[in-house]
C-alpha cells in the first residue's frame, strides 16, 4: 500500500477503475465494508485518513476524535486499500483559503439544525477530494445518509464526474450502528443507546419516539425524511456523545 502524507506524494496511478473511500478514520467494519465493496469493482481503491477540521463546529468534539495513524493504515492495508492518502489540514486548508461548498436542498434540516455548517465542511473536503484523486466512483456508509443525500445532490448539481456509491449500515451484535464516537460510550451510555435501533425497527416516528422516551432519552430529531427514499431518521446525545442513524422505510427503492 502506497502512504501519501502530502499532495506532492499525491500519485494516483490513471488505470482502470478507480473507487475513493473517504474516511476520518478511527476504522471499523463498517469502513472495511467500504472497502470490500470498492474493491470488487475498482482496479484501484484509494481511501482518504483526514480529520476534517471545518465540519466539526464543537472545539471540544474535534479535539476528543480518536485519532490513531498506524492502526489505521493497518486495516486499510490489510483490507485492500492500494493508497492512502492521509494530509494534514494545512494541506487542505492552507493560509488564505477562502473557497466554499454551501449546500442548501438536501443540506437543510436535520443535521444542520443542531450541526450549523457541518455540510459546508462535508461537501467541501469531498469537492477537494474528489478533485485530487478523480475517482469514477466514491464510496459511502448509509449510517450517513442526509451526508450522501447532500453528495448526491452536489455531484448532479456541478456535474462533477464520480458516481456515489452506498454501501448499507453495518451493526454491532446488539443493533447499535458502528461508529467511532461509540468508543466514547459508558458501558450505561451504550445500554441506553441500543434503543435506538430497536426504534427505527418500528418504522414510524411516533412509536419510535415511545421507545426513546421509555429509555429516557430525549432526542435531537425522530423523523421521516426523504434521504434516497422515505427514512426515519434519529439523533441523540448520551454524555458528551451524540449518535444518528437511521433506516430506508420499507417499501422504498
Amino acid at each position: 500500500m502506497i502512504v501519501a502524507r502530502s499532495l506532492n506524494e499525491l500519485a494516483v496511478p490513471r488505470h482502470g477503475v478507480v473507487g475513493l473511500v473517504p474516511t476520518m478514520g478511527s476504522l471499523h467494519a463498517g469502513h472495511t465494508a467500504l472497502f470490500a465493496a470498492a474493491r470488487a469493482e475498482c482496479d484501484l481503491v484509494v481511501a482518504s485518513l483526514f480529520v476534517n477540521p471545518a465540519q466539526f463546529g464543537d472545539a471540544a468534539d474535534l479535539a476528543a476524535y480518536p485519532r490513531d495513524f498506524e492502526q489505521d493504515a493497518e486495516t486499510a492495508r490489510t483490507h485492500g486499500v492500494d493508497l492512502l492518502f492521509a494530509p494534514t489540514a494545512a494541506e487542505l486548508y492552507p493560509p488564505g483559503f477562502a473557497t466554499w461548498v454551501v449546500p442548501e436542498g438536501a443540506a437543510e434540516g436535520l443535521e444542520s439544525l443542531h450541526r450549523p455548517g457541518h455540510f459546508q465542511g462535508v461537501a467541501t473536503v469531498c469537492l477537494k477530494l474528489f478533485n485530487l484523486v478523480r475517482p469514477q466512483f466514491a464510496w459511502f456508509g448509509r449510517k450517513d445518509a442526509q451526508q450522501v443525500a447532500v453528495l448526491k445532490q452536489m455531484v448532479r448539481d456541478l456535474n462533477l464526474d464520480v458516481e456515489i456509491r452506498v454501501v448499507d449500515t453495518v451493526r454491532d451484535e446488539d443493533g447499535l450502528a458502528l461508529s467511532s464516537r461509540n468508543g466514547r460510550l459508558t458501558a450505561t451510555e451504550r445500554e441506553q443507546a441500543r434503543a435506538i435501533p430497536r426504534a427505527l425497527a418500528t418504522g414510524d416516528p411516533e412509536q419510535a419516539r415511545a421507545i426513546l422516551t421509555a429509555a429516557a432519552i430525549e432526542p435531537d430529531y425522530v423523523t421521516v425524511a426523504d434521504l434516497d427514499g422515505p427514512t426515519l431518521a434519529i439523533a441523540a446525545r448520551f454524555g458528551s456523545t451524540r449518535l444518528i442513524d437511521n433506516v430506508l422505510l420499507k417499501g422504498s427503492l
